[in-house]
């Protein structure tokens, strides 16, 4: 009976290790190209919507990865995977799964990629999309795409989202920038825009944010947003350079003449109460999450003296101080 036991435990002992050798195959498959002896580079494209099982079969017929499903199971385990673009992406044949999606991930190896900063206006983002050689770049559609927060309004000014894109060739102008208020309105800002609850709308929020977003920078963002509400609340003018500059292709501008903030339009804070009828840029995260989450404050001035330094105040004259400190700087060329 002892041997016979000792019988059992041995071949139960043998049985598991038939098992491991079997899970050491499954785990460590001879299906991959080896690491270290990548071939020549192509130019290798992805088609906008395609799949991981697409993109994996035609990266084997390139010769790029050896098979398809040791692609699939690494594609599918590696959430920054979905982040491929669409496009030409410049890669090597003959190398791993892993490397491969690696590559494919490189921004610095998609070609004709189309970059959207935050800041960026509409107008921008259509000069951009038409100096790439693979927009075809013919306007017509663009009214069809609805703008996310209201199907009533034709404006898409500041609801393309800004990221890194890449299109496959001759793909129309109206498709790309569909893409990209698609890419904003599957995003989380887009969400917590349209939770927020409050005085003002999710889309008036987004037009505060735009002005945010020019007027300030990250260290003060959620100071100029204070400002924005404070003003809104005693019905001041918001008197925001940067809402002048957008209704007169002045951007860029440090210094606004008399003249300038008494255009008609309905984008100039100097002469209209209010918020302008659209966003004025794209508005970035940072930027939204101030709007949306200010600090609180009694402010109801700001001003960049020099660059770096933006300093905020309830008192007009000490503004006023500030302001001829700011006026001293631009003739001093500070802000060359």
């Amino acid at each position: 009976m002892k041997n016979l036991a000792k019988d059992k435990r041995f071949a139960l002992i043998a049985g598991v290790g038939l098992i491991l050798v079997g899970l050491v195959r499954l785990v460590m498959p001879h299906d991959d190209f080896p690491v270290g002896q990548p071939h020549k580079e192509i130019n290798f494209e992805i088609s906008d919507g395609a799949s991981g099982t697409r993109i994996a079969n035609d990266l084997v017929a390139f010769g790029v990865i050896k098979k398809s499903s040791v692609f699939i199971k690494d594609f599918t385990s590696n959430k920054i995977a979905q982040g491929i673009s669409p496009g030409v992406h410049l890669i090597h044949t003959h190398i791993t799964s892993r490397l491969a999606i690696a590559e494919l991930l490189d921004q610095k190896r998609v070609i004709n990629s189309v970059k959207v900063i935050e800041g960026n206006t509409l107008s921008d983002v259509l000069k951009i999309l038409k100096s790439n050689s693979h927009i075809d770049s013919k306007y017509a559609g663009l009214s069809s795409i609805k703008n996310p927060f209201d199907p009533k309004v034709s404006n898409l000014e500041g609801v393309t989202y800004p990221a890194n894109y890449s299109f496959p060739r001759n793909t129309k102008l109206v498709d790309a920038v569909s893409a990209m208020v698609s890419r904003f309105s599957s995003s989380t800002e887009f969400a917590s825009l349209l939770a927020a609850k409050g005085k003002y709308s999710p889309y008036q929020l987004l037009i505060i944010a735009s002005m945010v977003q020019i007027e300030g920078d990250s260290n003060s963002y959620e100071r100029v947003a204070q400002v924005i509400f404070n003003r809104l609340a005693i019905g001041m003018p918001l008197q925001l350079n940067s809402t002048v500059q957008y209704a007169a292709g002045l951007r860029g501008k440090i210094a606004l003449s008399n003249k300038s903030t008494q255009i008609s339009s309905p984008y100039n804070t100097y002469r209209n109460q209010g918020l302008p009828p659209t966003p004025i840029s794209i508005a970035g995260p940072s930027a939204i999450k101030a709007t949306l989450h200010p600090m609180k404050g009694d402010w109801l001035y700001f001003i960049t003296v020099k660059p770096g330094d933006t300093r905020f105040t309830n008192s007009f004259s000490e503004f006023s101080k500030w302001n001829t400190e700011f006026n001293n700087n631009v003739a001093n060329g500070v802000f060359k």
